[in-house]
């Protein structure tokens, strides 16, 4: 698989990102798979998980300052 943008090669990773979804509100995403790309070192997820990370946004407390949520629930993106 290769990158749209520079062109490297694409790599499946599982990591931790953060998305921030207020002004004082920031949310940690677990194990979540992402494609990491070689070259440069920048992630992009697949649609399939950018909807399901939609999903478990729309979900928080947006009055809480951090809030962590594991993307796998331990078996996997697919199965929340």
């Amino acid at each position: 698989m290769k990158c749209r943008v520079c062109g490297g090669a694409l790599s499946r990773r599982v990591t931790d990102l953060p998305f921030k979804i207020g002004d004082s509100s920031i949310v940690i995403v677990k194990a979540l798979p992402v494609l990491r790309r070689l070259q440069c070192g920048d992630t992009e997820l697949e649609h399939a998980t950018m909807l399901r990370v939609d999903q478990l946004l729309g979900r928080v407390d947006r009055s809480t300052e951090l809030e962590v949520s594991l993307a796998s629930g331990g078996a996997g993106l697919n199965s929340l």
